[in-house]
């Protein structure tokens, strides 16, 4: 967040709100010289003004100083301004964690609605963030549970791309939906098999999620957590998806294991029934490979090179 400002006084007034000193706010706001919606700019280059649009009311409530956020809000500051990028007061506070004020602004009518430029709400970024007091907080207002950003995320896939295993089941005990993918059709049971977390993707498992369904480029949850080498979400994902990962164009998990390098992952995939044979169109494996201990010497051997 910028606080630069042209003028000496307002500058005056987004430091104090910075700093948590609401009684010399107070005094710089009853001075009548300054409006309590001042907002700053910064000078560039190609514009010799650009208006960011940061209140002080949102960078007190950036900086967790609930009685700042007080003092501006009955000094008749808008609670529900947006700055050039679409964050509110709440956003800033959802951003941040800060549960107490987030509490104060719902209480003084500040819109759980409104979103940023690329879609982000406070729900959203509180998720992607992990702060399970202030989604609960959001979600007790009944804000939409759903809303995806520009790209298609929701508050669920950022939950899961985080690894914030209680703020998801709060989002599906809210009515989240497991299916809903990005615009590139990675689902947050994809996202979170890719960034092994086995507790998301078993929690995405028991509500229902799909552990078959491909983005746009093919590959399945289980294919993507084979080549990554997560053995245990594989294991998971193995309880759900009978198909082992085979692909369109006759890629299986088990070649992205093998590509991986997982002995682990390898072996566990075998011993669930892949088969070592099974040849990839397109990325050329031993042609010997007929028995599944060979597959497992030839993986030992390739580690031990690479350790030497």
């Amino acid at each position: 967040m910028s606080f630069k400002r042209e003028m000496p006084l307002a500058n005056a007034v987004f430091w104090t709100a910075r700093k948590g000193n609401v009684t010399l706010l107070r005094l710089l706001l009853n001075s009548g010289r300054m409006d309590a919606d001042c907002r700053d700019s910064v000078w560039s280059m190609n514009a010799c003004q650009q208006q960011l649009g940061t209140t002080a009311l949102m960078v007190a409530s950036y900086c967790n100083h609930k009685d700042c956020v007080r003092e501006l809000i009955l000094q008749g500051a808008n609670i529900n301004i947006q700055r050039e990028s679409g964050a509110t007061a709440l956003y800033f506070a959802a951003q941040q964690g800060n549960d107490a004020v987030v509490k104060f602004l719902l209480e003084y009518g500040a819109s759980t609605e409104l979103s940023t430029k690329d879609g982000a709400t406070p729900l959203s970024i509180a998720s992607q963030y992990g702060h399970i007091n202030v989604v609960e907080t959001l979600l007790n207002r009944r804000c939409n549970v759903n809303i995806q950003l520009k790209d298609g995320a929701s508050s669920l896939f950022l939950a899961a791309q985080g690894g914030h295993l209680n703020v998801l089941h709060m989002l599906l005990a809210s009515g989240a939906k497991t299916e809903q993918p990005r615009q590139d059709l990675t689902t947050p049971l994809w996202i979170a098999a890719q960034m092994g977390h086995t507790d998301i993707v078993k929690l995405l498992l028991q509500w229902g999620a799909n552990s078959d369904t491909p983005r746009k480029d093919g590959s399945t949850p289980l294919f993507k957590a084979a080549y990554k080498g997560f053995t245990e979400v594989v294991r998971e994902l193995l309880t759900c998806s009978p198909s082992l990962g085979i692909l369109k164009n006759g890629t299986t998990a088990l070649h992205a294991a093998v590509l991986g390098g997982s002995i682990g992952t390898v072996r566990l995939l075998i011993d669930s029934g892949a088969d070592p044979s099974l040849r990839n169109t397109t990325e050329e494996l031993p042609a010997d490979l007929t028995r599944n201990d060979r597959l497992i010497q030839q993986l030992q051997s390739k580690q031990r090179r690479a350790e030497s």
